[in-house]
């Protein structure tokens, strides 16, 4: 029985409860939206968005996964011929960097979690 709650427990809690963390990643891009696909965190690692500015030209974005000690840190890109200033902003949660879903991802995990709950309740009641 012990077992049975402990998977149920794991199954609802969120991914960066449990020590897995994915974020949205994307390469550097001068439009409004930056496509992303997930990328896995190393534990030591937050996600973040990167918002880079030069005078005279459009802003730049990107995504992923960086070390906590770099967050905040105003730094130097090229992109394009171009030298941006890029501030990253971190966060930590899972997919907390605009994920393609993190919702629906959430509403997967309760579903699953209060399946396997009534089932656990079921099995002591029949």
């Amino acid at each position: 029985m012990v077992l049975g709650w402990l998977l149920l427990l794991m199954t609802a809690l969120p991914p960066g409860t449990t020590g897995v963390k994915d974020c949205a990643f994307c390469e550097l891009t001068d439009s409004a939206t930056c496509p992303s696909i997930r990328m896995r965190c190393g534990d030591d690692e937050d996600c973040f968005t990167g918002h880079g500015v030069a005078p005279g030209v459009g802003p730049i974005i990107n995504k992923g996964c960086v070390h906590s000690t770099s967050c905040g840190r105003e730094e130097p890109v090229n992109y394009k011929g171009v030298t941006y200033s890029l501030i990253t902003t971190c966060c930590m949660g899972h997919l907390c960097n605009g994920a393609l879903d993190p919702a629906g991802d959430r509403m997967a995990r309760a579903t699953t979690g209060l399946v396997l709950g009534v089932l656990l309740l079921l099995r002591y009641v029949l």
